[in-house]
């Protein structure tokens, strides 16, 4: 079969080979509709640009990364599937790494993204070495921070008040009543985590009530790890009324612990998550949740890394969203002894 050639889509589409041209590089004067209907024919037509040519040239590639802890995980799937939408209606492509918040695979993926020579670079892992980000930004590598942020490195971020977050969860189980609560966190090295922790023992403090360490127990960011979290929990000889789980995952596998051993929620246990995936709806209780405007956030970012790759270098911005409270059923007053 005949590989096409530029020449055949300008042929097609009825422009020079130099329109073409400029539509895929992102040069000239060439209108959205036009643009649009050329890469229309590109698809029609199967023709894939030389990235690697482009690259030698020093022009664009048209190719992003994203770097995500967990696609599994709904949140970062939503994450994932709204960038991939946005970046095929500006004609990039996207190549996704979940990272486990691991980092040597944070570090095998952004050297692999730099070696692909990627336009910019989505952030939304944890991670601890700042120094890989500051010679990528060095290097007018545009890095945008979601949902995360770093000190290391100025890049812009957006993200979401996680210190509210928790204050929100807090403030909600306070008004129901509960006094002995106990949290599921993931690992304390994840900046979100870490302030969603925060905001809910200042919450706590605010009236008076401490939070002893013991009654914060630190997991892998996964249903199976949030289940033994719980447990671990749900032993203790005073177990808690209410347990805060910094995301629906962790919630979930909450939700579980208390099943299997026979407490019942919200009756004796209460359970609220963070971010309102698609999960927290189907769970049996329906899972309460501190909503993360998820869309507003991938817009934000996406549109701050489009501006640095078309060589827009604005002063670096953090835009931080308001969290949100979702009463669902997973809360309630605690009617009856623990």
């Amino acid at each position: 079969m005949k590989t096409t050639t530029i020449y055949d889509v300008a042929k097609e589409a009825g422009v020079s080979i130099a329109t073409v041209s400029n539509a895929i590089n992102g040069k000239g004067k060439v209108s959205k509709k036009k643009r649009d209907e050329i890469f229309k024919v590109m698809e029609r037509l199967q023709y894939q640009p030389s990235v690697i040519a482009s690259a030698l040239m020093g022009k664009k590639t048209y190719t992003l990364g994203l770097l995500i802890p967990d696609v599994s995980n709904p949140f970062f799937s939503e994450i994932a599937r709204t960038v991939e939408d946005l970046a095929h209606s500006e004609g990039y492509s996207v190549i996704v790494c979940s990272t486990d918040n691991r980092n040597e695979r944070v570090e095998k993926y952004l050297r692999l993204l730099e070696q692909k020579s990627v336009d910019g670079i989505l952030i939304g892992t944890g991670m601890e070495n700042g120094e890989l980000l500051t010679q990528l930004a060095e290097k007018s590598v545009p890095i945008v921070m979601i949902a995360r942020e770093s000190a290391d490195v100025s890049a812009h971020s957006v993200l979401t008040d996680d210190f509210k977050g928790g204050t929100l969860a807090a403030e909600h189980l306070l008004e129901l009543g509960h006094r002995r609560m106990a949290i599921v966190s993931e690992n304390f090295e994840v900046s979100s985590s870490i302030e969603r922790v925060r905001g809910f023992r200042f919450a706590l403090f605010e009236k008076g009530i401490g939070l002893e360490d013991g009654s914060i127990v630190s997991s892998d960011s996964s249903i199976k790890a949030g289940k033994k979290a719980a447990e671990t929990l749900l032993q203790a000889t005073e177990r808690p009324t209410a347990i805060f789980c910094v995301n629906d995952i962790l919630a979930i596998g909450a939700l579980q612990a208390a099943k299997e051993a026979g407490i019942r929620v919200p009756e004796q246990l209460s359970i609220i998550g963070f971010d309102d995936t698609i999960l927290s709806t189907v769970t049996n209780p329906a899972l309460t949740t501190i909503a993360q405007p998820m869309d507003q956030m991938v817009k934000l970012a996406f549109g701050l890394l489009i501006k640095d790759a078309d060589g827009d270098d604005a002063i670096r911005q953090r835009i931080v969203m308001s969290p949100e409270l979702i009463v669902r059923e997973s809360t309630g007053k605690p009617t009856l002894e623990a």
